[in-house]
């Protein structure tokens, strides 16, 4: 909904100066060179792109529409959840979370927190940490330093697609100087002809520049600095993950371990202290 808001803003603005300046909006609607410019651009975008970028970028435009993925919501759900399966590990030792492990939709305690436990990679990335505790054959050193190499991996692999828009993004202006080229051709191709029909041309190829410009800054762009935003945002769910388990496996008690995960949270997702204890009272797993 944002995202149709940033655009809807930057299109009324553009329309209404315009038309306010005494404007004719038909002057601006040249579909050929939207055609030129978006048709050249995803051409370019397909060539420079692995097909997994293509297919991941094509996969992750809802994600635009729907907002960040983590909220406050979901942050004190997976410290709740933490909280429950240290709890348990604790009173009834680690084995005990074997079946957890297991089969994670007949887990109890995933069981309650419904959305956390549809998001395959936030239960993966947990579920694969609590196996190699239950394992017992590594240190919380070694543990750190596989999730720094995952969570690294998964960030890039995140950013290819930020960098993938804003690359096309760079590239937007340069193809509105190609449609404006081509207008020129046509404009010099009828000299001699009608003075309106020139004109027309004229307009047509300045109207190529505009475009890629603005699809370059006001759309393109900002969906790439975005998506950015948004990768950023996954990466930090992941390391208050990451910063409980490490807490759990230095010695600290459960709800010990999931402050710290509460302390690396950006402010605005930061559920205060004694809201987060209400919270896990109230999601308490058996």
């Amino acid at each position: 909904m944002k995202l149709l808001i940033g655009f809807a803003l930057v299109f009324a603005s553009i329309i209404i100066g315009y038309l306010a300046s005494h404007g004719h909006l038909m002057a601006i609607v040249q579909p050929y060179e939207l055609l030129i410019i978006g048709g050249s651009a995803a051409g370019a975008f397909v060539v420079a792109n692995p097909s997994a970028v293509i297919k991941q970028t094509l996969a992750g435009l809802p994600k635009f529409l729907k907002g960040p993925k983590y909220d406050k919501a979901a942050y004190m759900d997976v410290l709740a959840l933490m909280y429950d399966l240290f709890s348990k590990a604790r009173k009834e030792g680690i084995m005990a979370l074997e079946k957890d492990i297991d089969d994670v939709t007949q887990s109890t305690v995933f069981q309650a927190y419904p959305k956390l436990l549809h998001d395959h990679h936030v239960t993966d990335f947990i579920v694969d940490y609590l196996r190699l505790m239950v394992s017992g054959s590594m240190n919380p050193i070694e543990l750190e330093a596989l999730m720094d190499v995952e969570l690294e991996t998964h960030h890039q692999e995140g950013e290819r697609v930020a960098s993938a828009l804003t690359n096309m993004s760079d590239g937007l202006p340069g193809f509105g100087i190609v449609a404006a080229v081509l207008g020129v051709v046509i404009t010099m191709s009828s000299l001699g002809g009608p003075v309106t029909e020139i004109g027309g041309h004229v307009a047509a190829a300045l109207v190529g520049t505009f475009l890629g410009i603005l699809m370059a800054y006001g759309f393109v762009g900002p969906m790439g600095t975005y998506y950015k935003h948004m990768v950023d945002e996954e990466a930090k769910f992941f390391q208050c993950i990451k910063v409980c388990f490490l807490a759990t496996l230095n010695g600290y008690s459960p709800q010990i371990a999931v402050e710290f995960g509460r302390k690396v949270l950006f402010s605005g997702e930061r559920p205060g202290f004694l809201e987060l204890e209400d919270h896990v009272k109230k999601k308490k797993g058996p």
